[in-house]
């Protein structure tokens, strides 16, 4: 196991802060403010959250007491993840591991579609080969669940939130990798680029305000 028990907060802040260094790297690292936006985005996550400022500041001091995120001072304070040299993780490891913990487990076809806004693997061997390192890693970070009845693949899920069985646990909410026709991916993928997009936009809006 990971070694790291972290709560459902705590994964959603240290996935947004992995997220937006690769996704949006000029208004990196976050302020405050621009953290409780992204754990609150409605694109890219599940579940979605409604969470506070307050909730936000203690889960980072949470991940700071872990080693896993660190406050850059300044006019206006600044967060950031320490998960990269903490797990010697490479661009292509962080991005996977960043959508497992925005999203809950996923199938590798599923996490090459919405990992394209950080980093976009040109083919399944290398995802899976980055997926490899993380499943052999001391402690593994991710693990390959057992395939459901009827899926067409098995899903990864990480291992930041304690113990997991590799039977996995009852999704949320249906599981959609049985999906038929990959137009649906294109679309539900461009749309969740143009949100990525705005949300960029608006965050640097936010950085610029700070400054005055």
């Amino acid at each position: 196991m990971s070694g790291f028990d972290l709560a459902p907060l705590e994964r959603r802040v240290l996935g947004c802060l992995l997220e937006k260094q690769l996704s949006t790297p000029d208004v990196y690292p976050l302020s405050l403010n621009a953290l409780v936006n992204a754990c609150n985005q409605s694109s890219n996550r599940d579940p979605v959250l409604a969470v506070t400022e307050a909730e936000v500041q203690a889960a980072v001091e949470a991940l700071i007491g872990c080693g896993l995120a660190e406050t850059w001072p300044g006019r206006v304070l600044k967060v950031a993840h320490t998960a990269k040299p903490t797990w010697n993780l490479s661009v292509q490891e962080a991005a996977l591991l960043a959508e497992l913990l925005l999203r809950g487990p996923q199938t590798p076809g599923e996490l090459r579609t919405n990992t394209r806004r950080m980093y976009a693997f040109p083919d399944l061997a290398e995802l899976e080969g980055c997926l490899g390192s993380l499943l052999e890693a001391e402690p593994p970070l991710v693990l390959r669940l057992a395939r459901a009845p009827g899926a067409r693949e098995a899903r990864v899920t990480h291992l930041l939130g304690g113990p997991v069985e590799p039977s996995g646990a009852p999704d949320p909410a249906p599981v959609r990798s049985a999906r038929q026709d990959p137009r649906v991916d294109q679309l539900e993928a461009d749309l969740s680029a143009l949100r990525e997009e705005f949300e960029h936009l608006r965050q640097a809006f936010e950085a610029f305000k700070a400054q005055f």
